[in-house]
C-alpha cells in the first residue's frame, strides 16, 4: 500500500473534490509534504484517511457550482471588510487577501482573532494610503455603505463624491490599479435616488479608468446559502483590458433552514450550541402563537391589532413581522438585531431568536469562525456580512477572470 498520495490519488480515493484537499490544506487541516524521492507535493495517505474519517459527511463543495482553479498566485484588499464574510469566501475561492480594512473594533478583533496572518487595518479609511499596492494587487473589493451625492454639475466626477465613502472606494481603486474591483451593496441602490447614486458611481469608476460591467442583483439562495438575502454587485474592468467579466451562475440546489442547522450537505454535524438573544415576555406570548412559516396575519384579529398598532391599517403584505421561520424554507433576511420590532426571525419549533451560532451558519460561516465583542457586537458583525458562500462563488468568478487575463497577457 502507497504511504504517499497525489492529490488526484487522495482525491480519489476518498471521494473528495480536489478543491475540498485544497481547502483542507490551506486551513491547516491537512498539510502536503514532499515526497521523498521525487520532491513533488504529495499527502500522506494515514493523514488524508484520518481526517476523511472526521469529515465523513456530504459537502457543499462538491455540490456543482462555479469552481475553477487559480492559475497564479492572485491577491486581493477587502475593504470594510466587517466580520469577514466576503474575505472568507474569496479566501475559499483561493484569492490571498493582503490587506483589510475596517473602523468598527469588535469586527477588528472578529478578524485578528481567526486569521493572525491577516494584514487588519483597522480605523477610518480616510487615514490609511494604498499606494504601496499599486499595480501588485489583483483585485479590490469592498461594501460600501450606500450614500448620497451633491449632483452641482450634470457629470458626478471623484471631487463630488469627497465625504462619501463611495469616495474612499474609488480612491484605493486609483491607488492600487487592480485589473478588476467588485463593490457590493443592497437592492436599494438601484433606486437610490431614483437611480442617480448608482450613476453617479459608474461615473466616477469611469473617471478613474474603470469600465462597468452591466450591474447585477445576485441571491443568495442561488449561491448555496439557505437565506432570502440579494446584494446588488458593482464590477468595474480596468479600460486597457479588453475581456469580458461573467458573473457566477446559479447553483440548482436551493438549501433551506433544515441544512443550515441540522447535519446535511452543507455542515458536517448539527449548529454547536451557543448563547443568544431572548423575546420580551409580551413578544413571546404572542409568537407562541405563530405557526411555522406563520407571520401576524395567522394571529386571532384581537392580537393582530394589538400588536401591529397603527400598522395594522395599512397596506403591503408586511410577511417578515412575528415571523416563524419553517425548516423546510430559507431565512429571511438576517438584521443586524435579532429580536427588533417587526423584523423577526423565529425559531421553527422554539419561541425565540436564532443564536449566534445558527446566525453564523444560515449566513454560511464556518463554526470555526468566532465572533468578539458583545452579544449585540457580534450580531450585528453577522447580520451586516455578505454571505460566505455567495462570497466564495463571486470569488471564483474573479478567479475566472484574472486566469484568462494572466493567460492573454502572456508573451505569445
Amino acid at each position: 500500500m502507497k504511504e504517499y498520495l497525489t492529490l488526484s490519488e487522495a482525491s480519489e480515493l476518498i471521494g473528495k473534490s480536489k478543491e475540498t484537499l485544497r481547502r483542507w490544506d490551506r486551513e491547516g487541516k491537512l498539510s502536503a509534504v514532499r515526497e521523498p524521492m521525487s520532491n513533488y507535493r504529495v499527502y500522506k495517505r494515514q493523514q488524508v484517511e484520518t481526517l476523511f474519517a472526521n469529515f465523513f459527511s456530504p459537502s457543499v463543495e462538491d455540490i456543482p457550482g462555479n469552481f475553477v482553479e487559480p492559475e497564479n498566485d492572485y491577491s486581493v484588499i477587502e475593504l470594510f471588510a466587517g466580520a469577514g464574510g466576503l474575505a472568507v469566501g474569496m479566501e475559499k475561492s483561493g484569492l490571498k487577501c493582503v490587506a483589510l480594512n475596517e473602523i468598527d473594533k469588535s469586527a477588528c478583533q472578529t478578524l485578528r482573532s481567526n486569521r493572525p496572518y491577516w494584514k487588519v487595518l483597522e480605523g477610518d479609511i480616510k487615514s490609511f494610503d494604498f499606494s504601496e499596492y499599486y499595480n501588485k494587487v489583483d483585485v479590490v473589493t469592498g461594501g460600501f455603505p450606500c450614500q448620497a451625492f451633491s449632483y452641482a454639475g450634470k457629470k458626478l466626477g471623484l471631487a463630488d463624491a469627497r465625504g462619501t465613502l463611495f469616495y474612499e472606494f474609488a480612491r484605493v481603486v486609483k491607488e492600487v490599479n487592480p485589473p478588476i474591483c467588485i463593490g457590493e451593496n443592497v437592492r436599494g441602490l438601484l433606486s437610490h435616488q431614483n437611480g442617480k447614486t448608482l450613476q453617479g458611481m459608474i461615473s466616477i469608476l469611469d473617471e478613474i479608468g474603470y469600465n462597468v460591467v452591466p450591474v447585477q442583483v445576485l441571491k443568495a439562495i442561488n449561491f448555496k446559502v439557505p437565506q432570502k438575502r440579494e446584494r446588488l454587485i458593482v464590477v468595474g474592468i480596468r479600460k486597457d483590458i479588453n475581456l469580458r467579466y461573467e458573473y457566477p451562475k446559479p447553483c440548482k440546489k436551493i438549501f433551506n433552514l433544515k441544512d443550515a442547522l441540522k447535519k446535511g450537505e452543507l455542515y458536517g454535524t448539527d449548529v454547536p450550541k451557543s448563547n443568544g438573544a431572548k423575546y420580551p415576555i409580551y413578544k413571546k406570548v404572542v409568537l407562541d402563537l405563530v405557526p411555522q412559516k406563520g407571520y401576524w396575519r395567522d394571529l386571532p384579529l384581537n392580537i393582530q391589532r394589538e400588536f401591529m398598532g397603527g400598522s395594522f391599517h395599512l397596506s403591503g403584505g408586511k410577511t417578515g413581522i412575528a415571523r416563524r421561520i419553517g425548516w423546510d424554507e430559507p431565512c429571511l433576511t438576517l438584521t443586524c438585531s435579532p429580536a427588533q420590532k417587526q423584523t423577526e426571525r423565529c425559531h421553527p419549533d422554539e419561541t425565540r431568536p436564532f443564536t449566534i451560532r445558527e446566525y453564523a451558519r444560515i449566513q454560511t460561516f464556518p463554526d470555526d469562525w468566532n465572533f468578539e465583542g458583545s452579544m449585540a457586537q457580534q450580531y450585528k458583525q453577522i447580520g451586516n456580512a455578505v454571505p460566505v458562500n455567495l462570497g466564495t462563488e463571486i470569488g471564483y468568478s474573479i478567479v475566472n477572470f484574472l486566469n484568462q487575463y494572466y493567460n492573454s497577457s502572456k508573451p505569445k
